[in-house]
């Protein structure tokens, strides 16, 4: 297992990023990109069993854990251009981005509009477009009436929907934990910038190798939808996890690992960004 540190990064003034960092030095810069109502935690069994061949960034979003809290300024555009001030604050030149549900959206906003920063992508359980899909419209009237505190039952069924098979119970109750942190305002402001959002145009412009991982029985996600963007992508790959859900990477995070090592080999060896 690889020792995590962590450790905070101030991205503009007024705002302060925790981080989790891990791996080796030498490695290829790997920075993991949380969804709605987690933190760096959501990556903690990836961070623990990096390769030598990798050093992994988690950043915790505004909003959200123990990052700063701003009263404004939760749309798609915002997490984005957080995530490159994130990039400037580590001194990191160009990464891998690694992003899971929701923040694949700003991640693949940023991969879109800065290819020189970005080597590749990787989106696990990300959703192409959230029209029709009935647990989104569920989530999302929930979140209109939240109130603080949230409520954990709340927190609770947000965690537990999103995987399919047996968790490790800690890393579930640390991410309802960790999820409680989030304000009303955050939850809510973040889904109406996503609503807001034409999440379909947010996938032109990629042209950075891109791997999509997606799990069979994801309920919030068909395959039809990563259909989308692997449609809107030119040469990005499907890996389908068989008898997965949403959460990929808490359920098989030994096998994310592996695929994550080999994709980022791959594109050592393509050489120029942008390479098909």
């Amino acid at each position: 297992m690889t020792v995590v540190s962590l450790k905070s990064a101030q991205v503009r003034e007024g705002l302060t990023l925790p981080y989790a960092e891990a791996g080796y030095p030498s490695g290829t810069p790997v920075v993991f990109v949380h969804g709605l109502g987690e933190s760096w935690w959501a990556f903690e069994p990836l961070l623990r069993r990096l390769p030598a061949s990798l050093h992994g960034y988690a950043p915790t979003q505004r909003g959200h854990g123990d990052a700063d809290r701003p009263p404004e300024g939760y749309t798609p555009e915002d997490y984005a251009a957080d995530l490159v001030a994130f990039l400037d604050a580590v001194d990191i030149d160009r990464a891998v981005l690694v992003a899971s549900s929701t923040g694949g959206v700003h991640a693949r906003m940023v991969a879109g509009s800065h290819p020189d920063r970005i080597s590749g992508l990787v989106l696990i359980g990300v959703p192409g477009a959230l029209e029709d899909k009935p647990a989104v419209t569920a989530m999302r009237e929930a979140v209109e009436v939240l109130v603080d505190p949230v409520p954990r039952e709340f927190s609770e069924e947000f965690a537990s929907g999103a995987v399919d098979r047996s968790v490790a119970r800690g890393l579930v109750e640390t991410m309802i934990d960790e999820s409680l942190k989030v304000p009303a305002h955050v939850w809510r402001e973040t889904l109406r910038g996503l609503r807001d959002t034409d999440l379909r145009a947010t996938l032109a412009g990629i042209l950075v190798p891109t791997l999509v991982i997606w799990g069979d029985q994801d309920d919030f996600l068909p395959r039809g939808d990563q259909q989308t963007i692997l449609d809107a992508v030119h040469g990005s790959r499907l890996l389908a996890y068989e008898g997965a859900g949403h959460h990929v990477h808490w359920e098989q995070p030994d096998r994310v690992v592996a695929d994550l090592a080999a994709f980022a080999t791959r594109i050592e060896h393509l050489g120029a960004p942008g390479t098909p």
